[in-house]
């Protein structure tokens, strides 16, 4: 598998974002390995807690969360998926898969952090992969809580109907321009979708990993793997994971915006099934968008960290 490093030199200077960088590396599946850009921020004998996010994003997303997180006591990993932001960048679409991000994070987290009774913070496809992480590690996190994200399913008893075999739904025709666009811009899809103006410095950061086409494979990759069709394969996985998350009985708050363009009703579920969502303290935020973190952050560390201090243990 051949990779990518986005030069160190498209991260100095990033707005608000003054964290150091760390590696974990991983195998890349192909019999080689690849790094996993992390953020590790506050004590490291304290309580971890590990934010994971989504596309079009990277650990830049977390820049004002992190902060909060460490002075209410806890240490804050932030992971880059792989493709995305400082960590590796395979040059191939087919390189990537929902099970392989999987894998990765898992082997970052697991393996080699050997992180134990942490809490995950999901956002977006942050939220699938860490689900899945969940599902194959449930002795190892102690919370979850799940912000602007969902999980597409299908139960595999189901049969598949022809008419399922053609891409539908709300981002067909979005995967579509995705992939007749090599040099999507998604920095500006970003900007389009937050209800508070971006300050251009804010927007670049988000742009810095990719300083040309050829960085934007993972990116790219991320809108191909949308489950427009009835065989997606993480589709059966993910219901899979679901009867183990389902049991999970550790703290798991939803915590989603009131316009959220992307996974408004993801938290339903959740809040219905998961046993450890019992009685926690859900909430829908007023005035954010999907990327609550741009229009929303300060209600959110304030909720996050209220949470977090009522179920420490």
């Amino acid at each position: 598998m051949k990779t990518l490093q986005t030069p160190d030199a498209c991260f100095e200077g990033l707005h608000e974002y003054p964290f150091s960088a760390h590696y974990a590396e991983v195998p890349d599946l192909d019999g080689g390995s690849l790094r996993v850009h992390y953020v590790d921020e506050g004590p490291p004998e304290a309580p971890g807690i590990v934010f994971i996010h989504g596309n079009p994003s990277w650990s830049y997303a977390w820049r004002n969360v992190i902060p909060a997180v460490v002075e209410a006591g806890y240490r804050a990993i932030a992971i880059d998926l792989v493709g995305l932001g400082r960590s590796d960048k395979p040059t191939e679409m087919s390189d990537y898969s929902v099970t392989r991000h999987v894998e990765w994070v898992r082997s970052a987290l697991i393996d080699v952090l050997n992180l134990k009774d942490f809490t995950l913070v999901l956002q977006d496809w942050g939220g699938i992969i860490g689900l899945r992480v969940l599902a194959a590690h449930p002795e190892r996190v102690a919370r979850v809580c799940l912000a602007n994200s969902g999980m597409f399913l299908r139960d595999p008893a189901k049969p598949i109907e022809p008419a399922e075999l053609e891409p539908n739904g709300p981002f067909a025709a979005f995967q579509k321009m995705v992939r007749e666009t090599p040099e999507w811009p998604h920095w500006e899809t970003v900007k389009a979708m937050t209800i508070s103006q971006l300050p251009e410095e804010v927007v670049g950061g988000y742009r810095a990993p990719y300083p040309e086409a050829k960085y934007l494979t993972g990116n790219r990759q991320f809108t191909q793997m949308l489950a427009t069709t009835a065989d997606n394969p993480q589709l059966v996985d993910n219901w899979e994971a679901w009867q183990i998350i389902q049991k999970f009985t550790g703290p798991f708050v939803t915590i989603f915006t009131d316009q959220d363009q992307i996974s408004a009703q993801g938290y339903k579920p959740f809040v219905a099934q998961v046993a450890g969502a019992q009685g926690q303290p859900h909430q829908i935020i007023k005035g954010g968008s999907h990327f609550f973190q741009e229009d929303v952050v300060n209600e959110f560390n304030s909720a996050l960290t209220a949470w977090l201090k009522q179920t420490d243990r």
